[in-house]
């Protein structure tokens, strides 16, 4: 009897995961490169352009001579400490709090609309399409357009008054001013929000809300303890979304009301009417506050709220141990 023997393994050649890493690392260098340098022109040079510029005022005042100053003439912090005096100071957290509260207000009742409106779309009903459409042309629609818009019917003899029944100057500085534009704002950008849950809402099991129901959960008690925890994601990334748009707010403001009427006038429009009577030193001082106040928004919200704004909450996820993911590779248990 011949006995044959197997032929020997070739075994494998270790592979360096850290040589492997490092050469994944140097590729998405590669690829990301174009898209850094891109960001560095269109965004980082524009801010420190206006850093600097926020340290220089142009052509203010007389010298000893009497004649007038040319030229910049560096001031160093001198722009941001006359935020914070006087008159000016009193016109820059007057400005700061219409920002602040447009963007509070508009967002919570943003947020409300649209996940109603989310709701409403997610449903399988005749006729969701024209549904869909109807809701997202408001947010369509350009601002300025929507601005002047909502003028037309904020106008004393416009349809607001004739519903109402009564003579409004809603273009007239005052609160009503306020309410025109938290009206307008919000009926502009409500469906964006709708729109981003209406997409979190479909990528929910149906399963999930037969097993509520067999369970005796009602419908507000699955859309509490089920719905809204599986949209979060997508909520939050809404929500932020709406905070830095309303934060930067100018144009709806601004057609919608004018300027120079104190109700309604934003950090954005105080640094564009700086700008326009070149006062370009001080305009660059506000536009870099703004920015600041923005950035921090924007990092608190990530940071409490955790939104999940470039896609690595899967990267977070804590990864069992080593050994028990052998152990159950193999079958067996620890």
């Amino acid at each position: 009897m011949t006995v044959v023997e197997a032929p020997a393994r070739t075994p494998k050649p270790k592979v360096d995961k850290s040589t492997d890493f490092r050469q994944q690392g140097r590729l998405a260098a590669y690829l990301l490169t174009p898209t850094m340098a891109v960001l560095a022109v269109v965004i980082g040079y524009p801010i420190l352009a206006a850093i600097y510029q926020s340290m220089f005022t142009q052509g203010q005042g007389v010298d000893a001579d009497g004649f007038v100053i040319q030229g910049d003439t560096f001031v160093g912090l001198g722009n941001y400490a006359a935020i914070f005096k006087g008159d000016t100071g009193a016109r820059f957290w007057n400005a700061f709090y219409n920002t602040t509260l447009f963007t509070v207000v508009c967002v919570i009742i943003e947020v409300i609309l649209g996940v109603a409106m989310a709701l409403i779309m997610n449903k399988a009903f005749k006729g969701k399409g024209l549904i869909r459409a109807s809701i997202l042309v408001p947010w369509a629609i350009p601002t300025v357009v929507s601005a002047k818009l909502w003028a037309w019917i904020f106008d004393a003899n416009g349809i607001a008054n004739t519903i109402l029944g009564q003579q409004i100057l809603w273009s007239t500085d005052g609160p009503q001013a306020k309410l025109a534009v938290i009206i307008a704002d919000t009926w502009k950008t409500a469906p964006f929000i709708g729109l981003l849950v209406l997409a979190g809402l479909q990528v929910i099991p149906a399963d999930i809300y037969e097993a509520a129901k067999i369970d005796g959960a009602n419908a507000w008690r699955s859309f509490w303890s089920m719905t809204l925890p599986l949209v979060k994601p997508a909520l939050l990334v809404a929500v932020l979304f709406r905070i830095l748009d309303n934060l930067r707010m100018f144009d709806l403001p601004a057609v919608l009301i004018g300027f120079q009427k104190p109700s309604v006038e934003t950090l954005s429009i105080l640094s564009y009417l700086e700008n326009s009577n070149t006062r370009f030193g001080p305009a660059a001082a506000y536009a870099f506050l703004l920015f600041l106040y923005v950035m921090v928004v924007a990092y608190l919200f990530v940071k409490l709220l955790g939104a999940d704004v470039i896609g690595d909450a899967r990267a977070k996820t804590p990864k069992a141990p080593r050994r028990r993911r052998a152990l159950v590779a193999k079958g067996d248990t620890p």
